[in-house]
């Protein structure tokens, strides 16, 4: 099949390229030119801007593509421009929205995607503007049925990405562990969730081509290995053969020292992290997670030695003024009875 994805070469999105390359298919990649693949001359490239609508649309004009893979829709206007672009010109879209894009708190546990509604609170954007976009969708759906498939990713590592950790302080977490400094954790650390990693989902996303069967349905993919949010850094001590120290730290005191940096946390992450993969399996029946949060790290790790990552001192200095507080905050109450 002749699919083009907007995006390609991101953390999700470049497996996603991969894996259909693999599969056979004839891949053109859209994005602005900064990033290549391995392989890059397998692939046909366009580069440019989508915040750019007329040179968009006018370098797409007289394409047309089997399948649209959109990786870089925010908002209900980016998918917008997507349709509008590409109407009558493609057998399919698929569009990557997020599991954020759910109201929390939930309605089922593992959440089951059609029993639950779309997140309606504008305090998180990400979030709130993911759900317009998928509102967007369903009306296109329903009023032109348009053949779009959603797939709603819930928080995903993988090579290239810079979100491991509460902090997304990623390679910092090696190095002190290594190092033996604490790591902070929101909460008790006790939440349940499901780590999830890239190649795992990019299985979704090829399997949903050409599928009939996702034409108008949106679907969450995730790993099913049920941890708990401690086992992000236990497991990686494990890989590391060093126990981690960690300290924990109350939501809502994270949120009164930096909304900005911790609204992830208590908007989304503040609920138990477990989805029902049953509607993707169906519907995709090749589709499978192998990955295990401790194979996962294994690869984080691999690629953060491998390209000779070095730490983020102003996530390094933050993460030990936490520390001490929390140091300080549990000497005050070792004394509270004294």
């Amino acid at each position: 099949m002749n699919i083009l994805i907007l995006g390609g070469t991101g953390v999700i999105s470049s497996q996603i390229s991969q894996q259909l390359m693999e599969a056979g298919h004839q891949v053109t990649i859209f994005n602005r030119g900064s990033k290549k693949l391995p392989q890059a001359e397998r692939y046909e490239w366009l580069i440019g801007s989508r915040s750019d609508t007329a040179a968009f649309q006018a370098l797409m004009a007289e394409r047309s593509f089997d399948t649209v893979i959109d990786m870089i829709s925010f908002t209900a206007q980016d998918a917008r421009m997507t349709v509008d672009t590409f109407r009558g010109r493609t057998g399919q879209f698929i569009f990557c929205s997020t599991g954020a894009a759910y109201k929390r708190p939930f309605r089922t546990t593992p959440v089951q995607e059609d029993a639950e509604v779309l997140f309606d609170d504008p305090a998180f954007p990400y979030a709130y503007e993911k759900a317009l976009m998928e509102q967007y969708l369903q009306q296109v759906i329903q009023a032109e049925g348009l053949a779009i498939t959603i797939i709603r990713p819930s928080l995903t590592y993988g090579v290239g990405g810079a979100n491991l950790g509460i902090l997304r302080q990623n390679y910092n977490i090696v190095h002190r562990i290594r190092n033996g400094l604490p790591l902070l954790m929101f909460g008790d650390g006790k939440l349940p969730w499901s780590f999830t990693f890239a190649p795992d989902l990019a299985k979704a996303f090829v399997g949903a081509v050409g599928n009939e069967r996702t034409f108008g349905q949106a679907y969450h993919v995730t790993s099913e290995e049920n941890r708990v949010w401690d086992d992000l850094y236990l497991e990686f001590g494990r890989v590391l053969g060093v126990e981690p120290k960690i300290v924990h730290i109350p939501t809502e005191l994270l949120m009164k020292a930096d909304a900005s940096l911790f609204a992830h946390l208590h908007y989304e992450k503040s609920y138990a992290g477990l989805f029902d993969n049953s509607k993707i399996k169906r519907d995709v029946p090749s589709f499978e997670v192998s990955i295990s949060l401790n194979e996962g790290l294994r690869m984080m790790l691999d690629w953060y030695e491998r390209d000779g990552h070095t730490v983020d001192e102003g996530k390094m200095q933050l993460e030990d003024r936490f520390a001490a507080v929390h140091s300080e905050w549990v000497r005050q109450m070792e004394a509270f009875g004294v």
